[in-house]
């Protein structure tokens, strides 16, 4: 059985997204891996909507933020002692698979396997489905049970 030593996760505080977490949790913690809870604000639709509210971009860091501040203490008291987050701007597509997997030297990426973007999704492609393609390490897609 594979040994997993840094676990990224990626949360959008979508249903599926916090079951992502929970797997994510359950690995670290029976491998005595890193965790590494990753949110990605994707600012190509900051852009176009802070045109009509400036302070869009402060406020989804702000949720952001909220959002990690309240995983990693959920990952803690899970059992998890090697916990990370990161809060980056961009594709969540190219961020995580490429990106923060690098970064963080990740050998296991846990995500939803749909998160809170259903047009988006319709449109251009699920995020999960993107990192699968482009992740150079294994990942594991978590379904709503």
């Amino acid at each position: 059985m594979t040994t997993y030593q840094n676990i990224l996760v990626a949360v959008d505080g979508s249903e599926e997204a916090e079951q992502a977490l929970e797997r994510a949790i359950h690995i670290a913690a029976d491998n005595h891996a890193r965790l590494v809870i990753a949110h990605v604000i994707d600012n190509r639709n900051l852009v176009q909507l802070a045109q009509y509210d400036s302070s869009i971009t402060e406020r989804a860091k702000a949720y952001g933020q909220e959002l990690l501040d309240g995983y990693i203490e959920t990952a803690k008291q899970s059992g998890v002692d090697n916990v990370t987050t990161a809060l980056e701007f961009g594709s969540p597509r190219a961020e995580i698979s490429k990106t923060l997997a690098k970064r963080f030297e990740a050998d296991l990426i846990v995500v939803g396997a749909t998160g809170l973007n259903a047009v988006e999704r319709l449109l251009i492609g699920s995020v999960s489905e993107a990192i699968i393609r482009q992740a150079a390490c294994d990942v594991l897609v978590v379904r709503k049970r």
